[in-house]
């Protein structure tokens, strides 16, 4: 294990920037937020940012292609950029974990999105084993997730005044190389404290009992028909504040935008809950708002579960129980699809 101070972390970004971008949470008025690093920028103490990582490989906007129109000519503007090598620290273990499920959409089925896979492939992550997990967090519900061990290509772990260091990969150990020169041997023992420390707040969490079990036991037709919907999705406003804020959610549509000197098709972030979400020439599928909540939900917790060795598409980071304006959020669904009401 190798370990260096706190203190000096600034040395360990200035170092890696020499080579890569690095981007760190920071403190803004929104909350705390991925940015790039620049000279005597300080890491945030918050226990996750506001809006998830996912952000850097599936961006909310993002221009695919550009025309140029000219009578019955039309020329194609390829607008990509190359990317670079960078390195994302500080991602805590529900936001690694939402890279895997985002990985199964994207890379691990055809079409490979190859605008996704070139940023997987040239960034770094470095995650930071949680010390204080908030009231919202339940991320140990689901098994493989481990808030003490969060993984990534080098984990950190904070204890006291020092901070440890484990690479997990190849580019974790690229990575190390860079600041070899600011580190030292350390003991394990302050990480395994730090482990079992977390362990022991995470077990006394008020969200800590969801009976995620019981959803695998009933029949998908029985919980489709659940007449739970109806008064779940009677407070609901349908604003997608919880799909823009879920470091799971994939969905997207394509449009187009006339500068009035060339078209512009990109891609950006869309709801489930939205009327128009999977609009056709003809109608749309689900005609009303609690079809669209139940969709959200069902894709969550059944549909991608029985498409994906049971790996639910929810990381418990509690992004949508702080943000929701009616306290609407999973945690009650799963509740109430488990039959804990």
């Amino acid at each position: 294990m190798l370990k260096m101070k706190v203190a000096d972390l600034s040395k360990f970004f200035g170092k890696i920037a020499e080579n890569e971008t690095v981007y760190l949470p920071v403190d803004t008025k929104e909350g705390a937020s991925y940015k790039k690093y620049e000279d005597g920028m300080v890491m945030s103490e918050a226990f996750n940012t506001t809006r998830s990582a996912k952000d850097f490989f599936f961006p909310q906007v993002e221009n695919i292609v550009d025309f140029k129109v000219e009578d019955k000519k039309i020329e194609i503007l390829d607008t990509h950029e190359a990317v670079k090598d960078f390195v994302i620290f500080g991602v805590r273990a529900c936001d690694y974990k939402s890279f895997e499920i985002l990985d199964r959409v994207y890379l691990l089925q055809e079409p490979v999105d190859q605008l996704y896979k070139e940023r997987r492939d040239h960034a770094t992550i470095v995650t930071l084993a949680c010390q204080k997990p908030q009231e919202t967090c339940f991320c140990h519900v689901f098994d493989d997730i481990d808030a003490g061990n969060p993984g990534g290509d080098v984990t950190s772990w904070i204890f006291g005044d020092d901070i440890f260091f484990k690479a997990n990969t190849e580019k974790g150990e690229k990575l190390i190389a860079l600041v070899k020169d600011l580190l030292s041997e350390g003991d394990d023992k302050p990480v395994e404290d730090s482990k079992a420390a977390v362990k022991f707040m995470l077990d006394r969490l008020p969200i800590k009992d969801i009976k995620l079990s019981e959803l695998k036991k009933k029949e998908l037709l029985d919980k489709f028909n659940d007449p739970v919907w109806n008064e779940l999705s009677e407070a609901c406003l349908g604003c997608g504040t919880c799909t823009f804020n879920c470091p799971t959610c994939q969905c997207y549509d394509v449009r187009e935008f006339n500068t009035g000197k060339e078209i512009k098709r990109f891609r950006c972030w869309d709801s489930c809950m939205y009327k128009d979400f999977t609009q056709m020439a003809a109608e749309n599928s689900r005609h009303t708002h609690m079809q669209r909540f139940r969709q959200r939900f069902m894709h969550k917790l059944v549909y991608y579960p029985e498409n994906n060795d049971g790996i639910f598409m929810c990381v418990g980071c509690g992004r949508c129980l702080r943000s929701c304006p009616i306290h609407m959020n999973i945690v009650k669904v799963a509740k109430a699809l488990g039959g804990d009401k």
